[in-house]
């Protein structure tokens, strides 16, 4: 269900964000407005984006989600509405891929953790997901790739 996973550096990446507190249910109708008004505001100010959609989580998801969708820009974006400058961290981080719907990501961070229990490695009480391909890419959801980067406490 995923790749095998890598302990690589991450390198800080300027984002613009639209964060959230709200109940897991809601995540759904949430995501669909805040693309797009990320994407509208990062086109306004000639920023990009210059990569994919990401959701950063403050705290390990529970039934209520402290997270922040964005986008990474080329250069520094204004505030404007709801959208916020912000900054993918630096971090020693497990990284791997999976592949699949959206629907199967619970699973594929279930099986991402055992991974990093049985290898000895401690989560940090943050992670994101970087969207790489998804629904844009095509209509067979076997071939969409979703990044899952969890920090490390023992790095």
């Amino acid at each position: 269900m995923i790749d095998t996973p890598q302990i690589v550096r991450s390198q800080p990446q300027q984002t613009a964000v639209i964060r959230f507190t709200i109940p897991r249910a809601e995540m759904p109708q949430v995501m669909g407005a805040a693309i797009a008004e990320l994407a509208g505001a990062i086109a306004a100010q000639g920023a990009g984006p210059a990569g994919p959609l990401y959701t950063f989580h403050y705290r390990t998801p529970t039934d209520n989600f402290d997270f922040e969708v964005g986008f990474p820009v080329s250069k520094p974006v204004a505030p404007a509405g709801r959208v916020q400058p912000g900054q993918l961290p630096a971090a020693t981080v497990a990284r791997t891929i999976y592949r699949g719907p959206y629907e199967g990501l619970g699973d594929a961070w279930g099986e991402f953790m055992r991974w990093l229990d049985a290898n000895g490695h401690r989560g940090a009480g943050t992670l994101w997901e970087r969207y790489v391909s998804g629904p844009e890419s095509g209509a067979d959801a076997a071939t969409w790739q979703t990044e899952l980067n969890r920090p490390l406490a023992d790095d």
